[in-house]
């Protein structure tokens, strides 16, 4: 997968204080903004990208008391990703008892000045959270920091983007093909009608069998139209027809030859 990493020597992070909790695996990814100002000409020096990282950082440490920056991951606006605490371990940015669900990944826009992210940073969120999947065990979910916790953030602009679905910007919202033998990771949870289930792991599934010929739309949206098509599916391969998509189904919406 192809990812701008700065790594934490790059971005010139403080070693931690203490030992980071481990997490082996996370419901999905939580998005977050800095919540101040942030001013417009950071896209058009990235010394500035540098600098806001370290800055918050400090705050975090000094301020909060944490033993280090709370995000897992950070993306600027020229489509590089900082490494926070990084994969596997625990973030802190989410809220009491929410961190162990979902990884932290902070966008560098903010309420003032910079709020509207442009199509690097969005870029950037998304192979940031690509990284989390592959490298840290996250689930499919993309939230927002409000979604369970009393906050603005991340803000109505990007936060409009991830009640969307979280699109790539150019690309809409279909995943692009899977290399050959390879496919996105069973979610972990069974999507089944009723009642409606909603999630990008429900606009993955449902955009792959739009591929194999389902009319259906990739909405994100598991619905009784989903149902049905996974039924269709299901019998059509010989699978146990319950119009759940469970680990069987989803692999072989992947891996059974087209007819």
């Amino acid at each position: 997968m192809a990812i701008d990493i700065v790594t934490r020597r790059d971005w010139g992070a403080r070693a931690p204080r203490g030992s980071y909790s481990t997490l082996t695996s996370t419901k999905g990814v939580k998005v977050h903004y800095t919540g101040g100002r942030v001013e417009p000409a950071i896209l058009e020096d990235h010394d500035r990208c540098v600098a806001m990282v370290k800055s918050i950082q400090n705050f975090h440490m000094d301020g909060n008391g944490w033993i280090d920056i709370g995000y897992s991951m950070i993306a600027c606006g020229h489509r590089k990703v900082f490494v926070g605490r990084g994969p596997k371990h625990l973030p802190a940015a989410n809220g009491p008892d929410l961190n162990s669900g979902h990884y932290a990944v902070l966008a560098l826009v903010g309420n003032a000045g910079l709020v509207q992210p442009n199509d690097e940073m969005l870029h950037g969120v998304l192979d940031a959270i690509a990284y989390l999947r592959e490298t840290g065990g996250a689930g499919r979910e993309i939230k927002g920091h409000r979604d369970g916790y009393s906050t603005d953030c991340p803000g109505d602009r990007l936060y409009a983007w991830v009640k969307k679905g979280a699109p790539r910007p150019g690309g809409g919202q279909t995943p692009p093909d899977p290399e050959p033998g390879d496919h996105p990771r069973f979610p972990g949870r069974l999507l089944k009608y009723p009642p409606v289930m909603r999630g990008d792991d429900v606009r993955t599934w449902q955009a792959q069998m739009k591929k194999r010929g389902a009319n259906i739309d990739a909405d994100g949206a598991y619905g009784p139209a989903s149902k049905a098509a996974c039924l269709a599916f299901q019998r059509q391969q010989g699978l146990d027809a319950d119009g759940v998509v469970g680990k069987l189904t989803w692999d072989a919406a992947w891996e059974a030859p087209l007819s």
